[in-house]
């Protein structure tokens, strides 16, 4: 091949690429601002059965280590109108009396068993324009619902 077969075939080969995207028209402009998140207020929630975190074994610390990947449920709890999860009213009702924070959900006065069953939830989200990050262990499922109302209440898959 000489060198003009191959600039030849090179121009040919950009004609054709513009006549595809003359052809497929304009990209819109909404395509590209698409959100990244859901409006309004939302929580990604997830409950895994036992400790998130098997914990460090040179160190002890419970924050490092492997993560343990099991039992995992999760919901997305959108707010705006509340939807996506079981008990989406509720949720969002205590949620907007703690302004988003998970942890300032009064707890409930409630006797739970001394069974260790632990349930590490998680939730990730927005919440009035900040970010929202919180993870905690409980003993077991009674402790979780005590502390953290219907935020985590996500129903048991069948096995």
């Amino acid at each position: 091949m000489t060198n003009n077969q191959k600039a030849t075939t090179a121009v040919r080969a950009c004609l054709l690429a513009a006549c595809a995207l003359l052809v497929a028209g304009p990209v819109p402009a909404r395509a590209a601002a698409l959100p990244q998140s859901p409006p309004g207020d939302w929580l990604y929630v997830t409950v895994t059965r036992g400790d998130a975190r098997t914990g460090d074994p040179r160190t002890g610390d419970p924050r490092t280590g492997d993560v343990r990947s099991g039992d995992t449920r999760g919901a997305l709890l959108l707010c705006d109108p509340p939807q996506g999860h079981a008990h989406a009213a509720r949720a969002c009702e205590e949620l907007r009396a703690a302004h988003g924070d998970v942890g300032r959900i009064p707890l409930k006065e409630t006797f739970c068993p001394m069974v260790y069953a632990p349930l590490t939830a998680a939730a990730r989200g927005e919440w009035g324009g900040r970010t929202i990050t919180y993870e905690e262990t409980f003993a077991n499922a009674c402790a979780l619902t005590a502390r953290t109302g219907a935020v985590f209440a996500l129903p048991e898959e069948p096995h």
